[in-house]
């Protein structure tokens, strides 16, 4: 099961382009159309954290998502900058130990103040959240998380230009799920004229959907959880090489 989390909604619309399009309708088309795609795909099931357009808090998300038996998070939000020429994607993991770079501790801040746009109480969750993120599997689902995260990156890649190309690093409050690989993924910058256009474009949203897919494919198949289609399917193939080998071995005797 994969949670996919579109970014904002209800009275928090996220980042705005130059035409006025809100990142909070772009995320739910995005998120929308990854999970019929995932649905499409055997042995694996998506749960939209949001179906429509309205606001839930940050740390719920994350609670939404383990209530559905996710098996990984995926935000999805759009980018913005100052700069009007920023552009393409990126992939962002939880850090308990700061930021690895100035711009993902900005955006990072930047989505952490989500709640109080939206009306709820981020610094009331704050001691619950510090008692899971000590929980002692954070560390190991950060692992996971990075390792996700780099298999969608190259999945973005393959899309058009990335804006690092390496994934990037934040306290991202909506991504300290503790339980499950997690990730933040900045589609395209929204500030960008140019990729304002392709983010409202189905068959562009489409492309960023597959890429994305594509990365959570080959993360299962290299990792897959268990009692999942892809552990059974890991499970056939060892044995069918185990058998392989057996017979290879017997002919040699």
């Amino acid at each position: 099961m994969i949670a996919i989390d579109a970014g904002h909604g209800g009275q928090d619309p996220g980042a705005v382009g130059p035409t006025g399009k809100r990142e909070k309708d772009i995320t739910l088309a995005i998120a929308r159309e990854l999970a019929r795609q995932v649905n499409a795909t055997p042995g694996l099931r998506a749960h939209l954290v949001r179906d429509a357009d309205v606001f839930i808090p940050l740390h719920r998300r994350a609670q939404l998502a383990r209530a559905a038996g996710a098996d990984m998070f995926i935000s999805i939000h759009a980018d913005a900058a100052e700069n009007r020429n920023a552009k393409g994607s990126s992939v962002y993991v939880l850090s308990l130990k700061g930021a690895s770079s100035q711009r993902a501790r900005w955006l990072a801040d930047k989505e952490n103040a989500a709640d109080l746009i939206g009306g709820g109480k981020a610094a009331a969750t704050d001691s619950m959240l510090t008692n899971v993120l000590l929980d002692l599997t954070q560390s190991g689902q950060m692992k996971a998380s990075e390792d996700a995260g780099n298999h969608i990156l190259q999945g973005l890649k393959r899309i058009g230009n990335n804006h690092k190309p390496h994934i990037e690093r934040a306290n991202f409050a909506v991504l300290r799920t503790s339980d499950m690989p997690a990730m933040l993924v900045e589609t395209a910058f929204l500030s960008n004229p140019e990729e304002e256009k392709r983010l409202v474009d189905p068959a562009f949203q489409s492309r960023v959907a597959r890429a994305v897919l594509d990365g959570v494919n080959t993360y299962f198949t290299s990792q897959p959880p268990p009692g999942t289609l892809f552990a059974a399917r890991a499970a056939s193939g060892a044995a069918g090489g185990s058998i392989a080998a057996g017979v290879a071995g017997g002919g040699s005797r």
